[in-house]
């Protein structure tokens, strides 16, 4: 059997991988069932604190294989239910920082999967690609969600409507991902980060990033209710009381990441 996608565990990180390189690993049914597990692995492991995304081969991926599903009188609709949807839940309830390194295109469903992970870092060469319109259809899989929040409508628009390929250091320019990197630099960048938050205070990422996404949809009041429920959790964590520790008796602090 194929395994569509790669599990690898070391310190504290997760590498999932898209390993569908001869189709650059576009979707299939398999390959959805195994990420969702894989998801849902990392997600469940205190073992893990921090998640990489990326693609094996020559790019990210090309989306949704469109010789198995993408067919005329296909329910698109129960497609987007049952399989891309659930995977954009699972990226953004995961209460830890997921990291997508794009090694090359992400077009389509593949793109707005990226855009759901915390971070996008991405080589130069890569291209972002909203291709949803050349085959007569819109943006899914979050896509007219995470563009107009992170590029306003305008540019959301241009990548929705035109589907031209937006390059990695446009997308870096307009705040549709953090950062654009030399495609040799990709790895080294990659796991600085992900062992930064490896080594960090978990929780507190996890709940930060809760309360920064629920702020796209409440109001102030709410937003400050919130922002009381979380800090309270926190306040009671031991990486709370080991980081005032560290910070009174000037030492970096030995976040675990745990609740107890």
């Amino acid at each position: 059997m194929t395994d569509y996608i790669l599990y690898e565990q070391a310190e504290g990180i997760a590498t999932i991988t898209l390993n569908r390189p001869d189709k650059l690993n576009a979707f299939c049914e398999p390959m959805h069932v195994n990420l969702r597990e894989k998801l849902q692995e990392a997600a469940k492991s205190d073992a893990v604190r921090c998640v990489i995304l990326t693609g094996a081969g020559r790019g990210f991926s090309a989306g949704q294989d469109l010789g198995e599903r993408m067919m005329q009188g296909t329910d698109l609709g129960e497609t987007l239910e049952t399989f891309y949807s659930p995977i954009i839940h699972q990226i953004r309830n995961a209460p830890k920082p997921v990291i997508c390194a794009v090694n090359g295109v992400a077009a389509g469903a593949a793109a707005n999967i990226a855009l759901a992970c915390d971070f996008v870092i991405a080589v130069k060469s890569a291209r972002f690609i909203e291709a949803f319109i050349k085959i007569g259809l819109m943006p899914d899989s979050g896509g007219t969600w995470f563009l107009p929040r992170l590029i306003g409508e305008a540019r959301a628009k241009a990548m929705a409507l035109l589907g031209e390929p937006i390059s990695a250091e446009q997308a870096a320019d307009w705040g549709l991902i953090w950062q654009a990197v030399e495609d040799e630099a990709l790895d080294e960048t990659v796991q600085v980060l992900a062992q930064q938050f490896a080594n960090g205070p978990t929780i507190a990422y996890g709940l930060t990033k809760q309360a920064i996404q629920a702020a796209m949809s409440q109001s102030l009041e709410a937003q400050l209710e919130l922002e009381g429920k979380l800090q309270r959790i926190l306040g009671n964590t031991p990486d709370y009381a080991e980081g005032v520790d560290a910070f009174n008796n000037k030492r970096p602090p030995k976040f675990t990441g745990r609740e107890k």
